[in-house]
């Protein structure tokens, strides 16, 4: 399969072009992330911040950061400072405002960034976060090696990723449910038609589980690991420095 974009007629590159999607359903990514998951998505992003409780990060590093959600649950960490980077300016602006809104100022910062080319020195970050975003990265392995790149010695990325599950009958309901069902509902609240007939396409072309550690492992992570998570409609993995 070919590279996967969000507007198929657009001659751009799936980069510009993820960062026009998210602009686009921006005010009510919030609303439809939560109401298309049925509120799963919340509990996923507690268990990935679990993951990082035993070494205690202190600066930590959200990709795609999106409207700053994960950035907000890193705080359970008690971290000194959280930043999140995002292509997305208008995803960046709601997370802005939320943040504002909740008096966080002085612990996240939001700021516009590149995945493949990080602002930000070698060894800088305790822990690397990132949900939802490694599939949207232009080019994936890029991307996870300047996660690794900006990640200290020791320290953990913690990824939260869209998978497929391959057991019946979770297989076939989620194939119904990803491919029929949340396009229509996703374009009918985000008004965006190409949104929500993305996602089912990029998750399909991801390479979720064994693949997926299997191209940590290559790019020079250590101890890369992976749990599905609700039947395998997403799966958390992490990996060491």
């Amino acid at each position: 399969m070919g590279v996967v974009v969000p507007y198929k007629e657009d001659p751009g590159a799936k980069k510009q072009q993820v960062a026009r999607m998210f602009d686009s359903i921006s005010g009510r990514y919030d609303f439809l992330n939560h109401f298309l998951s049925l509120g799963i998505d919340i509990a996923w992003r507690k268990k990935a911040i679990r993951l990082l409780r035993d070494i205690q990060p202190k600066q930590i590093l959200d990709v795609a950061t999106g409207t700053g959600d994960f950035a907000i649950e890193a705080l359970a960490l008690n971290p000194e400072r959280v930043i999140g980077v995002d292509i997305s300016e208008g995803m960046l602006e709601v997370g802005r405002k939320k943040i504002r809104e909740r008096k966080l100022d002085a612990r996240i910062e939001l700021r516009s960034g590149d995945s493949e080319k990080l602002p930000f020195e070698d060894n800088f970050f305790d822990a690397v976060i990132v949900a939802f975003g490694v599939r949207n990265f232009e080019n994936l392995e890029l991307g996870l090696g300047e996660m690794l790149r900006v990640l200290k010695p020791g320290g953990r990325v913690v990824i939260l990723e869209f998978s497929k599950p391959s057991k019946f009958p979770m297989k076939q309901l989620y194939n119904v449910y990803f491919t029929a069902i949340l396009p229509i509902v996703g374009r009918w609240i985000s008004r965006d038609s190409s949104a929500y007939r993305y996602l089912p396409e990029s998750v399909k072309a991801f390479p979720d589980g064994t693949d997926f550690i299997n191209v940590l492992s290559g790019l020079g992570y250590k101890h890369p690991q992976c749990e599905p998570l609700t039947f395998g409609i997403s799966s958390l993995y992490w990996a060491s420095k």
